[in-house]
């Protein structure tokens, strides 16, 4: 079970399907990091169960195959390293940042929801909303550009 969103100082961030896979899957070297991130808590992974159900799905689909992917040591990792979170209410701007693919919608309202940081990812359709979610604090980015975030902190 991960562990639950409580009180904590470190900012958050929310990684789309893809991210996990770059990172879990196919140990994209602009993903090289996030581990030792997590575990030192300089930042938060938040998760609802939707995400984990869309990634189980991915996985058996195909994206785990010719990788030889380690499926048990990528769910100890989401067991680990994420903390459960639910969907909250949003209000004014936030409510009007709709994705175009459907299916993404709940990265940007997890991210919004709960004020993240970061909303990771390489999807074309989520990356086109992030000149307007940064106005709300929201930083839209792709993997490496989360790294030059890191080291300009």
């Amino acid at each position: 079970m991960p562990s639950t969103v409580g009180v904590a100082d470190s900012p958050a961030w929310v990684l789309d399907t893809n991210a996990v896979l770059d990172w879990l899957v196919f140990r994209d070297p602009a993903c090289a990091s996030w581990t030792e991130r997590m575990v030192s808590g300089s930042v938060r992974w938040l998760v609802i169960p939707a995400m984990r159900d869309e990634l189980n799905h991915v996985l058996a689909r195909s994206a785990a195959r010719g990788w030889n992917a380690d499926l048990r040591a990528l769910w100890s990792a989401w067991e680990r390293l994420s903390h459960s979170a639910d969907l909250l209410p949003l209000a004014g701007a936030a409510t009007r940042m709709r994705c175009t693919d459907p299916d993404d919608q709940k990265f940007i309202d997890l991210a919004l929801g709960h004020r993240a940081r970061w909303l990771v990812t390489r999807d074309r359709a989520v990356l086109k909303l992030a000149r307007r979610a940064r106005t709300l604090g929201l930083n839209i980015v792709t993997p490496e550009a989360v790294e030059d975030q890191f080291s300009g902190d």
